[in-house]
């Protein structure tokens, strides 16, 4: 934390009155220039001491005193866990039964009940955040700090596409590394205002358009998800979201590929990109080659880049430096890669460890490998591709492997599709689940937009028959029974159960 507290303060003294965070509601408003944000995370620092703080769960949507509640905690060696908005009221209430927490900072009470079935203590408010006291008693009950590794400052939560999530122990050395090389890597786009998009519970969020960000000098954007264009289980709203950047002119921003075909799809419409963009990181699952290309085509700065909760966050991305649109970029300099039997194996500041799983823990200061379980190779100018996830290979009948993240990532690059889930385990031939964009688009542009992306594939990759979805399906929330995880991944298992009779149809001759 040293390194950055550091660079925090020499900002604060070099441009006091600058703004380092905005927040934007209605109108873009500076939340806190330099000089303000380190007296605020001081006085707040000297409150989580007075108070005794060792392990803090914050429940709040994405604001300024988020990010202010995150420096305090590093800055007083708090372990910090911020728990995710698509985790359920029984997963958060299973984190908080099984670690030793003894405060909480939530955006409103009503938020309590779904952290914990225990009453806390109320302490009043903190930087417009209510700020409970786990009782001595329950504390007694729960404590079980032997479940975290040493040295751990954050846990992260991995999405859970295929189970309940697990928690990732990361240290600030850690974290600080993986920003260090962020901040390298993008140094020539020059960012004076970043995005934050994604909420600030996801890792990628919190390193890369936080710490990356704060370190290079430049602002950090916020506003709520409403403001964003996230509403919900009804989905996301493109509209409000065009009207954001049009009104906050960040220069970077990242984003899922959901969002990126939406702003292609507005591209091509007729919206005018933000002269201001400059960098657009995507991430979060495969982004097939058409569409950045596309993307690129109307002038959107998209780097794909790579990373696991596990690593810290990004460990590849291409840059202004070294760009292959289809990669995921070149390995960051923080760490290494290895292709073994076609598996990604990293070798670098990996986690300390999972929650509880004492035979997962590392020491902080040593250099440990970690196999992906993601399929990839290095092409010969060093750039990292990406060919699925091994456990989701789909085996033809006929003994051919095929990703099923590599024919989605096609499909969905067509104008028409807005999802696509790929089957065909045992059978002779691929089948896919599709939705749409706009309801009214005929099955003949849907058949035409299929016929187009199997022209990128193999024989035995493309897709025969296909069943259209009534609607799109939505961002989960935690539950069990989830189409999608939070950032869009496709929950398999659930999506086959679900749509079983749909799928079995498809393979009646």
């Amino acid at each position: 934390m040293n390194e950055f507290w550091q660079h925090l303060q020499k900002q604060a003294i070099a441009k006091p009155n600058e703004p380092a965070i905005g927040v934007f509601h209605k109108t873009l408003e500076t939340a806190y220039t330099w000089k303000t944000l380190v007296n605020e995370v001081e006085q707040l620092g000297q409150r989580l001491q007075q108070d005794q703080v060792k392990v803090l769960v914050l429940l709040a949507e994405n604001n300024p005193a988020w990010i202010v509640v995150d420096i305090a905690c590093r800055l007083q060696g708090v372990i910090l866990i911020p728990l995710p908005s698509f985790f359920s009221k029984g997963q958060r209430q299973h984190v908080f039964a099984t670690l030793g927490i003894d405060h909480v900072l939530c955006s409103d009470v009503a938020d309590l009940e779904k952290v914990s079935d225990v009453p806390l203590q109320p302490l009043g408010r903190l930087l417009g955040l209510s700020y409970f006291e786990v009782p001595e008693v329950i504390q007694t009950q729960f404590q079980n700090q032997s479940l975290l590794p040493p040295h751990t400052q954050k846990i992260t939560f991995t999405s859970g596409s295929t189970g309940a999530p697990k928690g990732v122990c990361l240290s600030d050395e850690q974290m600080m590394r993986v920003t260090d090389s962020l901040v390298a890597a993008t140094m020539e786009c020059h960012v004076e205002r970043h995005l934050c998009v994604l909420p600030l519970a996801t890792l990628l969020e919190n390193i890369a358009g936080v710490y990356v960000p704060m370190m290079a000098g430049a602002q950090v954007l916020v506003a709520n998800a409403e403001t964003i264009g996230f509403n919900g289980a009804s989905g996301f709203s493109i509209h409000v979201f065009l009207d954001l950047l049009s009104r906050c002119r960040p220069n970077s921003m990242i984003l899922i590929p959901q969002l990126l075909e939406g702003l292609v799809a507005s591209c091509e419409a007729g919206w005018k990109m933000p002269e201001s963009l400059r960098f657009i990181a995507v991430g979060g699952a495969k982004v097939s080659p058409a569409l950045l290309d596309k993307a690129w085509g109307f002038g959107l700065p998209v780097y794909e880049g790579y990373g696991l909760s596990e690593c810290a966050s990004v460990v590849s991305l291409n840059s202004p430096k070294a760009r292959k649109n289809g990669s995921l970029g070149k390995v960051l300099g923080h760490t290494s890669v290895e292709i073994e039997d076609s598996e990604i194996v990293i070798t670098g500041p990996r986690f300390l460890g999972y929650i509880g799983e004492t035979q997962s823990w590392q020491s902080n200061h040593k250099q440990h490998r970690f196999a992906t379980g993601d399929l990839g190779y290095l092409d010969d100018e060093g750039f990292l591709h990406f060919q699925g996830r091994k456990k989701n290979v789909l085996v033809s009948s006929f003994g051919r492997n095929v990703s099923p993240e590599w024919v989605e990532a096609e499909l969905n690059a067509q104008d028409v599709i807005a999802q696509s889930v790929v089957f065909g385990d045992g059978q002779a031939f691929c089948t896919a689940l599709l939705s749409t964009y706009d309801p009214q688009v005929s099955d003949a542009a849907i058949d035409s937009a299929v016929r187009c992306a199997n022209q990128a594939l193999p024989s035995y990759a493309q897709i025969q028959k296909w069943f259209r979805l009534p609607k799109p399906m939505t961002l989960g929330t935690g539950d069990d029974e989830d189409l999608l995880t939070s950032n869009g991944r496709p929950r398999r298992a659930q999506i086959g159960r679900h749509f079983e009779k749909q799928i079995n149809a498809l393979y009646q001759f």
